[in-house]
């Protein structure tokens, strides 16, 4: 092949990935335009709806406290404090940054089969059998992460930090930014963490892992997994156990999903 060639495989190369990324992009754009003209939906039913006593988490705690027998131990979600604005143009800021998360949110399936459609030719029929269902499983357990992080991490981090008081001397004035960073960052960083058994099922396909390797290194694992919690949710120990939890139970399900890999290829 001639350098000229060469040259137009790769630019062809690029003008295929110029289109995948623009299809992605423009379903990222389509459902942030959705979004930004839904606020009310967006805001008072989604984001906003963890400062209300009656969120759905906060119901369950105060069912789960009154089985038990706890009182109202386990029944919290009384905000005592207030959502402000502190710059002119903070709210409309917020609302066009919310609605572009919104969207990659809700497009993160088609984003990814559109990634997912240019990895693809590149990859020998081997290799593609062995990656069917990726788009389906890869989008099933963001979502699972994502909805874990909303219904779970963020109200309970919400909960704690917008009560938390170093002296009765100091209320706390939360702004408006700051409180939906931390809902869609939780939100988000939880998708990503789930995604954790397909990770280690490629790796173990390629042969890069094993289960042996797995277990041999739990102990470091769990270490990576406190400091990884604690750098992504906000500085308490709450938040930090609820996010490292599911990450150690994802590293377990991921070593018997290594082995069971490596059984089948046995075979």
């Amino acid at each position: 092949m001639s350098k000229e060639e060469k040259e137009l495989s790769f630019l062809q190369h690029l003008e295929v990935l110029r289109w995948h990324l623009v299809r992605a992009v423009s379903s990222i754009v389509v459902f942030a335009v959705l979004a930004f003209i839904y606020k009310d939906f967006v805001f008072d039913q989604v984001l906003l709806a963890s400062k209300n006593p009656d969120f759905p988490t906060y119901r369950f705690f105060c069912s789960l406290s009154d089985f038990l027998g706890m009182g109202d131990l386990l029944c919290f979600g009384d905000q005592k404090w207030d959502l402000h604005s502190f710059t002119m143009s903070g709210q409309f800021s917020t609302h066009i940054i919310t609605s572009l998360f919104a969207g990659f949110f809700i497009a993160f399936p088609y984003v990814f089969w559109e990634i997912w459609r240019f990895i693809k030719p590149a990859l020998y029929s081997k290799e593609t059998s062995i990656t069917r269902g990726v788009v389906f499983f890869t989008s099933i357990l963001f979502s699972v992460g994502v909805l874990f992080g909303y219904y779970l991490v963020a109200p309970l981090s919400v909960n704690f930090l917008g009560s938390y008081q170093v002296s009765s001397q100091v209320s706390n004035t939360i702004g408006l930014s700051s409180f939906v960073s931390t809902i869609t960052t939780i939100s988000f960083a939880n998708g990503l963490i789930f995604e954790l058994p397909m990770l280690v099922y490629f790796l173990t396909k390629i042969g890069l892992l094993t289960p042996e390797f797995m277990k041999k290194y739990r102990k470091h694992a769990i270490v990576l997994t406190l400091i990884l919690s604690a750098i992504i949710t906000p500085p308490d120990i709450t938040s930090q156990i609820l996010v490292s939890l599911p990450l150690i139970i994802l590293y377990e399900i991921s070593i018997r999903i290594s082995a069971r890999v490596l059984k089948n290829q046995n075979k």
